[in-house]
């Protein structure tokens, strides 16, 4: 069943916001004194302790994230890299992890909304629960508009508290504030303060969450790690700085039992304000910080059934997008979930069960990319990949593995139930419905055991939807392609000779090793990519450029002479285009992302007719060409292209990185020079960045 695509509506500052809001609730707003209760004074070292050892988990993820931007980020990964039966439990898991912290916060956010007004907590939490579900029900992007409303507030109130507590501590006596306040730095030894750093991880556990959206994210491979680095170094810097001040002026028994220390050190320092401007302050980012956790909580954790429900693991239904294009069933069940917990448990107990599971989650992402890499899939294009591999992933498995043992035995217990369920609903409902086992395979297949073929093809498509990078020299090679024309009773072998003799004069090798080369002909180097149109690739061990030649049969080649390669498969008893391609063996990544792009623009609408009428080998480069960074340029003295009349191309000025390919001048195609003349009637075809076309139109205007 093919399932509907989430629409790419989220950039940088969306990315950004889900994972910064999803980082700040309790973990600053309610857990400093109970986490200086443990270690004393060392807790704003704990916190940046625990933001070092959550950096391994946000790389893989980062990696992960960008290799596969798919709806169920942590539940996805994990099913496609260690299996289907690991991925249901890392589903469940994932989802009833978010929904208890979500819940969590909104209490949270009802208990300082109680600090003006006298309301009952619980039902404010469960109105604000639908009230945010139905936002997530109306649209991604009004969900995430909010989302940045709602960080925006947070981070400026939060810069401007930190920026006058600091001014607060440095005015006062640091020798005396050390020897009162920071003295003993360690109330129980070292192993309180790790004990602590345990405690203050999970603050950090929601940055991975953005995972989950990365099928709605535009250029994932930039906005999603970029988004990542920038919400952790906020998070890290506001929990330390914000923590050492609550440390510095606090009397230090009371701090260890406030449950609002950012409020009563606000009253310390924001005393100069008007009375209660301070604790209105601190109350409104408190309130936008539990309303951002749970708005993110509810949009990432109903991506999680969703994904689940695509392969089967679930009810279907789960799957389907509403009217809005969004997961309508899946947000529900979302919110319905977090009302039964609200209402049948104290959540702000059963909440931190969840957080073993998410310290197993985060060794099985580190363990999911040794996984992605040794499979050796070479489908496997992440656009940012993890430094210092695989050593940063293995530190991340073990400091789960202790950080797991710092829980506490209800939250070790919490982990092996789900675990448990996650192995019996798939033994029982899931297993028959599914056909795939995960990268893990491929390690195997290494070994000498199985493989899964269906994994890279599902990978090939997600390299095809995520295009092309910025740096892929796609246009520069279209532009330099070699045209070959042939008749009808051309033999392929013929078309081959020709083909290699234009390689070797673009690459400089032999031509007898070139036809070798392509000669090949097993089905996984000629490919029938679309009607009448057929790739031959091959990659050579040399660094060369990549290389394409570009072959048109007007009444069309026959497949029969293709040898193994017939009607049924090509889908066409004749071939009109014929393409070949050559890259460089160091580079498998970009030549696969290529191939996926030829086959994109091979597949849209009328393309073999459009090929086989193009009058000259411009227009057929043109075909190939994406329309946002090519242009064709008449050059007209009635308009602004003739201030190019008359000038060399050398002397010409082109916005950016623009570059003149072909010049069309009386019918006849002209290589373009540095010395070449421009004349008026000159056709000139030009690619460039999207940014520098958008320019060259204004041209035309």
């Amino acid at each position: 069943m093919k399932h509907e695509k989430l629409a790419k509506e989220l950039g940088l500052s969306d990315v950004y916001a889900i994972a910064t809001g999803a980082m700040f609730s309790s973990g600053f707003f309610l857990l400093p004194g109970l986490a200086a209760a443990e270690t004393g004074p060392s807790v704003f070292l704990a916190y940046f302790v625990s933001g070092l050892i959550v950096l391994p988990t946000m790389f893989s993820v980062a990696e992960l994230a960008t290799a596969m931007p798919r709806a169920g980020g942590t539940y996805y990964i994990i099913d496609r890299s260690l299996g289907p039966m690991i991925g249901t439990i890392g589903g469940y898991g994932s989802w009833l992890a978010l929904v208890l912290k979500s819940a969590f916060a909104l209490i949270g956010m009802g208990a300082y909304i109680s600090i003006f007004y006298e309301v009952p907590i619980v039902p404010v939490a469960i109105i604000l629960t639908i009230v945010f579900g139905i936002l997530n029900v109306v649209g991604a992007k009004e969900t995430t508009f909010l989302q940045k409303v709602l960080v925006a507030a947070l981070v400026s109130i939060m810069a401007f508290y930190i920026i006058q507590g600091v001014f607060a501590v440095f005015n006062m006596d640091i020798v005396k504030i050390t020897r009162e306040q920071f003295t003993p730095f360690f109330i129980d030894g070292y192993y309180g303060f790790f004990a602590t750093v345990g405690m203050v991880f999970v603050s950090y556990a929601g940055l991975t969450k953005v995972a989950s959206i990365a099928e709605e994210v535009k250029n994932p491979d930039r906005n999603i790690p970029l988004g990542m680095f920038l919400a952790i170094a906020t998070a890290v810097f506001v929990y330390v700085i914000g923590v050492y001040i609550m440390v510095a002026l606090l009397e230090p028994e009371a701090f260890r039992e406030d449950l609002t220390p950012v409020a009563t050190a606000g009253e310390v320092f924001l005393d100069w304000l008007p009375e209660p401007t301070g604790l209105i302050l601190v109350v409104i980012a408190a309130v936008a910080a539990f309303a951002s956790t749970g708005n993110a909580g509810i949009m990432s954790a109903s991506r999680y059934p969703m994904a689940m429900a695509r392969d089967k693991l679930i009810n279907e239904r789960f799957a389907k997008l509403s009217k809005l294009g969004t997961p309508l069933w899946s947000v529900v069940a979302t919110v319905l979930m977090m009302i039964f917990f609200l209402v049948a448990f104290n959540v702000a107990e059963v909440a931190k069960l969840a957080s073993a599971f998410q310290l197993l989650l985060f060794g099985l992402l580190n363990l999911a990319v040794i996984v992605m890499r040794e499979s050796k899939i070479e489908e496997y294009d992440p656009g940012f990949n993890s430094p210092f591999y695989p050593w940063i992933q293995i530190a991340g498995i073990i400091l789960s593995i202790i950080l797991i043992f710092e829980m506490g035995g209800l939250s070790i217990l919490f982990t092996l139930v789900v675990s448990v369920f996650g192995v019996i609903w798939f033994k029982y409902y899931a297993a028959d419905k599914v056909d795939r086992q995960g990268a893990i395979f491929h390690v195997h297949a290494r070994l000498g055991e199985n493989k899964d073929q269906g994994l890279e093809h599902e990978m090939r498509t997600i390299l095809r939807e995520k295009g092309l990078r910025q740096e892929d020299p796609y246009e520069e090679m279209i532009s330099r392609a070699r045209v070959l024309e042939f008749s009808g009773s051309t033999s392929y072998d013929e078309i081959l000779t020709a083909t290699s003799e234009e390689f070797a004069e673009q690459l400089g090798k032999n031509p007898n090793e070139l036809y070798d080369m392509l000669s090949q002909l097993e089905e996984d180097r000629i490919i029938p990519i679309a009607k009448g149109v057929a790739l031959n690739h091959a990659r050579m061990k040399e660094k060369v450029e990549p290389e394409m030649v570009l072959v048109r049969v007007k009444e069309g080649l026959e497949v029969d002479k293709l040898k193994n390669l017939d009607s049924k498969k090509a889908g066409a008893e004749k071939l009109n285009c014929l393409l070949f391609f050559i890259s460089s063996d160091e580079n498998s990544g970009q030549h696969l992302r290529i191939l996926a792009h030829v086959a994109e623009m091979v597949g849209t609408k009328n393309f073999l007719d459009r090929w086989v009428n193009a009058e000259n080998e411009a227009e057929l480069k043109e075909i190939l060409l994406r329309d946002e960074r090519f242009i064709r340029l008449i050059l007209n003295p009635e308009d602004k292209t003739d201030e190019f009349i008359g000038k060399m191309i050398k002397d010409v000025s082109l916005p950016g990185q623009s570059l003149i390919t072909i010049i069309r001048r009386k019918d006849q195609i002209k290589i373009p020079h540095g010395i070449t003349v421009l004349q008026e009637g000159d056709e000139l075809s030009i690619i460039g960045e999207i940014e520098d076309i958008k320019e060259l139109k204004k041209l035309l205007k």
